[in-house]
């Protein structure tokens, strides 16, 4: 198995090399090769070399997830998402994985609210056995009554898990539900209970059918790869797979109402009072979403930020602090979640925040602690590229976005350039009252 550590290491300094010749510093560039092509079925296709070390990673991405699901028919996503290791007419259930284990591989999968991601890493002499696997389960995935009631109670064991080792989690898909304004952005991935027990087998060959299709997904290879014999593979591989049906319309965007909510939850397995304070703000990619990401980094992000700093390390307020931008097909919100040690310090605390927000609003945030948030920034969005599998990761969402692969020579300069008036005019525009919600979360 590869060490995933030194690898990045290895890779973000070779990237950091690279990023200082081509300029993506300051100005744009990219320091690495994107090839994009479409093969008959409409599946797209993006190859980027990389012969720093003799691996490839391979990451088929499917634009589906559970922003496509039904009421009542929650967590067919994450579902579709395990059959698919499961076996295929041609290849047995879980025997994906030990084929790239034993060949000294690594490999996972995870499902957002719009995108399902499957990758693997493995040598680069394996690049056929991979893409073998992939689109035999594209095109021959078997689904039948049995694997499907598997799926279903493996899914059911993992929330139950899920509960027991978060004390927080039932509050934070309440959370979610009062802060994204529609069904379709407001679940969770995992889906309900007894949504998933009441699951048939036409449920999940139908949502199967509709969103596991090559019109419907990009492959994405980066590593040392010859890009004309790569071609070649992929084409032997996926060009005979059938084109899917016409695409489902995505759900519409419900505009979020602007009116400032406060409400308490009972979470019965919490040690200790908390809350979830989020900010619905501009959509990603949207010309305000820059300057809310670099503001992220000023409020939350590293041992210095301005939360951090007052919250944990000097007035010892919240016991345990995260948060940050989250998108969901085509929204975003500033997520902040704190745990106190009663309920005298979750006032406090939000006090606290309010106060950081306020200072904000009213001047502007110092060019050092501005170049500060974009350094911090710009090494996040470095190591994103410095390993082969994050980087075709990367490569998939910035495909499905707004800004496609042909914003990329421009994105990171887009951060770069925000200034402390933006910074401002944004807190005042979004970090408001009326855009607000507040979960407070009691013990019993």
């Amino acid at each position: 198995m590869f060490n995933r550590s030194l690898l990045k290491r290895i890779f973000s300094l070779l990237l950091i090399l690279g990023l200082s010749a081509f300029g993506l510093q300051d100005e744009p560039g990219v320091p690495f090769s994107i090839t994009h092509f479409q093969l008959k079925n409409g599946l797209d296709v993006i190859l980027s070399e990389d012969f720093s070390l003799p691996l490839v990673s391979v990451v088929v991405a499917y634009h589906v997830g559970s922003v496509d699901e039904q009421p009542g028919k929650t967590g067919l996503a994450y579902l579709c998402e395990n059959m698919m290791f499961l076996g295929s007419f041609n290849v047995g259930p879980m025997q994906h994985i030990s084929f790239i284990s034993r060949i000294g591989g690594e490999l996972s999968a995870s499902t957002t609210e719009d995108v399902t991601y499957f990758y693997q890493t493995v040598p680069s002499n394996q690049l056929a056995l991979v893409l073998w696997l992939e689109s035999d389960r594209l095109k021959a995935l078997e689904i039948d009554a049995a694997k499907t009631e598997r799926a279903k109670q493996d899914l059911l064991r993992e929330i139950v898990q899920r509960k027991a080792d978060e004390p927080y989690l039932e509050s934070s898909f309440a959370f979610d539900r009062l802060l994204f304004p529609d069904f379709a952005r407001g679940h969770n991935i995992l889906g309900r209970e007894e949504d998933i027990r009441t699951i048939g087998l036409e449920d999940v060959k139908g949502f199967y059918a509709a969103h596991y299709i090559p019109n419907n997904a990009v492959l994405v290879i980066v590593g040392n790869i010859n890009l004309a014999h790569t071609r070649e593979l992929v084409e032997k591989y996926f060009d005979g797979i059938d084109t899917g049906r016409e695409l489902p319309l995505p759900p519409p965007l419900k505009p979020a109402e602007r009116k400032g909510l406060v409400q308490t939850y009972q979470e019965v397995l919490a040690p200790s009072p908390a809350f979830h304070l989020g900010y619905r703000i501009a959509a990603p990619y949207s010309p305000d979403h820059y300057a809310l990401a670099i503001l992220d980094y000023i409020l939350l992000k590293g041992g210095s930020s301005r939360l951090y700093r007052k919250l944990v390390r000097r007035e010892s307020l919240a016991n345990y602090l995260s948060g940050g931008i989250e998108k969901r097909a085509g929204l975003a919100a500033l997520k902040i979640f704190a745990v106190n040690n009663n309920e005298t310090m979750v006032d406090l605390c939000q006090k606290g925040i309010f106060s950081e927000i306020n200072r904000l609003r009213t001047g502007y945030v110092s060019e050092t602690e501005l170049a500060k948030a974009k350094s911090l920034f710009k090494r996040d969005y470095v190591n994103r590229l410095a390993v082969p599998v994050e980087r075709a990761m990367f490569l998939a969402e910035v495909f499905f976005s707004p800004a496609g692969l042909d914003g990329i020579p421009k994105e990171l300069a887009r951060y770069l350039r925000i200034t402390p008036y933006q910074i401002s005019a944004n807190v005042n525009r979004y970090l408001v009252p009326e855009n607000s919600v507040i979960l407070n979360v009691k013990t019993r």
